[in-house]
């Protein structure tokens, strides 16, 4: 039996073999960034968000602490911290488990199958047991919104395209940009350019957002 150093080396470099974007937070391999694309099939598509995960000193036997760093509008997220509600990182976890099976099979499904009937955002929730149709628009908005924000944080001070030669400013889109405008932006973006920029806020320590309880 590998010691839980030994099995958090192992499982965070078979993630990182499996083609993910890793940012390590310190010295360490218990706390990190990862890159998580929305999933085909659903309306979180083409979505690309920052996962931050911290390590317990007994994982495996003790689940990972998951939580999303730039915001998503979705019923098991809260809208304040990027805590997730879910049942297999915080109450059903098993050491049979790794961080591929997190980004590969946990998430993906957290965000194809939503559940209404437990909300961390109860708006989205509402919205969701309401009109279907309506909170995937919502979600598809919300995602091409801030794709456009970071568009134009790129490449602020640049000229807009159609915009007579006034110069960008992240105030003006802020302002005055619409869901709809992220059209206009290039077919083909890097995921950084494609990364929300709009960010939960953070305490004073950085504590992880979503962090299971002891």
């Amino acid at each position: 039996m590998s010691s839980p150093s030994k099995r958090r080396e192992m499982d965070l470099m078979k993630l990182m073999m499996s083609d993910y974007k890793v940012e390590m937070i310190n010295d360490g391999m218990q706390e990190f960034y990862v890159e998580f694309h929305g999933p085909k099939d659903s309306p979180y598509h083409g979505g690309v968000w920052r996962i931050r995960v911290e390590l317990p000193d007994a994982y495996p036997y003790k689940s990972p602490s998951i939580g999303f760093v730039n915001k998503i509008y979705h019923p098991n997220v809260d809208e304040m911290s990027g805590s997730v509600c879910l049942d297999v990182i915080n109450q059903t976890w098993s050491p049979m488990f790794d961080l591929v099976n997190v980004f590969e099979v946990f998430l993906p499904q957290l965000l194809l199958y939503p559940n209404p009937s437990d909300p961390l955002n109860g708006e989205a929730a509402a919205l969701m047991m309401r009109d279907r149709n309506t909170y995937e628009q919502r979600v598809k908005e919300a995602i091409d919104f801030r794709r456009l924000l970071a568009l134009m944080r790129r490449f602020k001070g640049h000229l807009c395209e159609g915009d007579k030669g006034h110069l960008c400013s992240i105030e003006y889109c802020e302002k005055y940009a619409k869901p709809e405008d992220a059209g206009a932006a290039p077919a083909e973006k890097s995921s950084d350019e494609e990364l929300s920029e709009d960010e939960y806020p953070s305490s004073d320590d950085e504590e992880v957002a979503g962090k299971a309880d002891p």
